[in-house]
């Protein structure tokens, strides 16, 4: 199946492009997206997504399924499917 992926930020810096669209087995997970991920950008990816040194994702970051935090779905077992979007949102900053 094929899956969408859009980036952000520091994220975009690491990947080194807006967006990509991947091809992963029908039966994959956010869990194995990010596995797949952090093979191909290496290091700098796995650091930015993972709490340092663990397998669990940064909770600074929010991950959407077409839209929809996966937090509010199953989590890292969320299931993909063809033709999603899953995107990866940084921490945004600011104020006065």
């Amino acid at each position: 199946m094929k899956v969408k992926l859009k980036y952000f930020a520091h994220l975009r810096e690491i990947v080194g492009k807006f967006e990509e669209t991947i091809n992963l087995p029908e039966d994959a997970t956010v869990k194995n997206l990010l596995e797949v991920l952090s093979e191909t950008y290496g290091v700098a990816f796995r650091d930015y997504v993972y709490e340092k040194g663990g397998s669990e994702p940064s909770p600074n970051l929010n991950f959407l399924l077409d839209g929809r935090n996966i937090m509010m779905l199953d989590g890292m077992e969320t299931r993909l499917y063809d033709g999603c979007v899953f995107v990866i949102i940084p921490p945004v900053g600011g104020g006065v």
